[in-house]
């Protein structure tokens, strides 16, 4: 198994939605805003190459909004063919593409315009959903319906290619996280629900450690501290509930995170302290 980290560019959010309740003379030392209170923000997927799998983790924004849209969030870095060439690798040799939750920072390069045409930009990929998460993207609520975005998200089942991942039984704990579930040998998934509704974090065996991708649930360090949870979040008593459980869990296994969001930082181990659980030591995928 090798792992390769694939960057997919930066954009921009309000940093009070980042942050939630956390007052910004807190949260602007740790990521400063600029005068319109936006901040930066990664697209940071990754690619897993497992026996003759080549699995794509999240696909970024992608580029095929208008520019009033662009408007809102100012991508600008690396792009998913960049990233991937830069690797060796080329769209068509993607084989799964493993969407975390459908969000359009997650999901958007999922699918690109020929012509007039909406089509899957992996074209020989399985896409991977579960169907709770389908039914709550393709029915959005009223709060969190600007998030979903059908050109994002109908074409996939539209050309064939969606399969979904089955969903556990709930597990007899009562932290309100479900079971998780295998998806490859080396690779289970995690399933929570604060952010949105069925979320998966895949949780990879790699060189005997445990690295767990942590898509919206941590989107960056600064998130670590358990009153960090996003106004983004659709429950976010359950999101903190979630840090809690995994957080500790993590600390206790020595598990690895890995930061889609995070503007700085790739991975970081934990540690546990007089304050919480916070980081120990930051690093990258490739030092491991």
């Amino acid at each position: 198994m090798k792992l390769h980290t694939i960057n997919s560019g930066y954009f921009k959010l309000d940093g009070g939605a980042m942050y939630g309740v956390v007052p910004k003379s807190m949260w602007n030392k740790l990521n400063p805003a600029d005068e319109n209170n936006l901040c930066d923000w990664a697209l940071r997927c990754l690619l897993v190459e497992d026996g003759n799998r080549l699995i794509l983790i999240d696909t970024g924004v992608g580029n095929k909004q208008d520019v009033k849209f662009f408007g809102h969030y100012h991508l600008q870095g690396d792009t998913l063919d960049t990233s991937l060439a830069g690797k060796g690798f080329r769209r068509e040799d993607i084989t799964d593409v493993f969407l975390t939750h459908l969000h359009f920072d997650h999901c958007g390069g999922s699918i690109i315009r020929e012509g007039d045409r909406l089509v899957p930009a992996f074209k020989n990929a399985v896409y991977w959903s579960n169907k709770d998460h389908w039914q709550w993207a393709t029915l959005p609520n009223d709060r969190e319906k600007a998030s979903f975005l059908k050109e994002n998200i109908l074409p996939i089942q539209e050309s064939g290619q969606l399969q979904f991942i089955p969903l556990p039984e709930k597990g007899p704990d009562t932290n309100g996280l479900l079971s998780s579930m295998d998806f490859t040998e080396n690779i289970s998934i995690r399933f929570v629900n604060g952010h949105t509704d069925k979320m998966m974090l895949p949780q990879i065996r790699y060189k005997g450690k445990t690295i767990v991708y942590m898509a919206d649930l941590l989107p960056s360090a600064s998130h670590i501290p358990l009153p960090y949870v996003m106004a983004y979040d659709m429950f976010p008593l359950t999101t903190l509930k979630e840090k809690k459980t995994f957080l500790q869990e993590a600390v206790n296994n020595d598990y690895i995170l890995y930061f889609e969001h995070d503007p700085v930082n790739e991975c970081c181990s934990l540690q546990a302290t007089e304050k919480g659980v916070r980081h120990k030591s930051f690093f990258q995928i490739g030092d491991i």
